[in-house]
């Protein structure tokens, strides 16, 4: 007997709003942590030249999940004027009701210092690299009132994690780990980009901006142009790190997915595009099982 449902049921009836919280910080959609952590594993197995300490394995994928629940909650905070205009964000806690903006900013400050707390286990330069993530985490949901490049700004938080993999794995930065920092970014612009264009018509009628607007009818060639420099990118990481060639064979399989990726937008209707953008969770894995291979 499946013991799950009657876990969630006795939640449930102890804490009758848990799953107004669960929606909230995205824990219902995994998606958001797949991106985030698999990246973030890769760099700390090279960083580890292939035997990363348990301890940061642990650390780090306990960190990208509150993060990343973090993030979900002050996004909705600073959209919760507008989500009610958007079909696929009508539903959400804030707009409903179900969870005011002043929860949610609780909700962020308390996983943010959980975050904080599993940093103590790592190093001192790891800690203040952190400042860094915050700080970028805290304004990507604001930009999209002022630039069509939001979506910089998510790759950028989303990869900082990347050189915290590094910082707290070897104590230093080594210059390389920049170029994973870039592919990823490169990676989440493109990703986002997808994401963007199932809201397209609705961000449009309300003012808000991206790069799937930014781009208009040159967005699937924009994101195929970032997916080439996004793997060309990781090609030259693979040859810094000297990775063997089960890494190589990792990339060739994540450039299948966004093939079919491409496939999936050609039409650029709503559903393909979602599809495209879950899909993205099959290429970071692929890629992490590349790495661990290859190292």
């Amino acid at each position: 007997m499946n013991p799950l449902p009657a876990l969630v049921e006795r939640l449930q009836s102890r804490w009758p709003r848990l799953p107004d919280f669960i929606h909230l910080t995205r824990l219902n959609r995994p998606i958001g942590i797949f991106v985030l952590l698999w990246p973030t594993l890769g760099a700390l197995w090279i960083a580890g030249e292939g035997r990363p300490a348990l301890s940061l394995v642990v650390v780090f994928t306990f960190g990208t999940i509150v993060m990343r629940a973090a993030g979900c909650c002050i996004n909705d905070f600073a959209d919760s004027h507008v989500d009610g205009d958007v079909l696929r964000t009508e539903g959400r806690p804030i707009v409903t009701g179900r969870v005011s903006r002043n929860e949610a900013l609780q909700c962020f400050l308390i996983l943010t210092a959980i975050g904080a707390f599993l940093l103590l286990f790592t190093n001192r330069l790891t800690f203040l690299m952190a400042f860094g993530a915050l700080a970028l985490a805290s304004v990507y949901p604001f930009m999209k009132r002022y630039t069509h490049l939001p979506q910089v700004v998510l790759g950028m938080a989303f990869s900082w994690a990347i050189l915290m993999a590094f910082t707290a794995q070897t104590d230093a930065l080594p210059p390389e780990a920049w170029l994973l920092y870039v592919a990823n970014c490169l990676w989440t612009v493109a990703y986002d980009t997808q994401y963007a264009m199932v809201d397209r018509e609705y961000d449009l009628k309300i003012g808000v901006k991206s790069t799937a607007i930014l781009f208009g009818d040159a967005d699937r060639a924009m994101i195929a142009v970032l997916q080439l420099m996004f793997l060309g990118a990781l090609l030259l990481a693979g040859l810094q790190f000297q990775l063997g060639a089960m890494y190589y064979l990792g990339l060739m399989a994540g450039a299948v997915l966004l093939g079919y990726q491409q496939w999936l937008i050609r039409d650029r209707d709503v559903d393909g595009c979602f599809r495209a953008f879950l899909s993205n969770h099959w290429v970071g894995l692929v890629i992490f099982v590349g790495v661990i291979l290859g190292t």
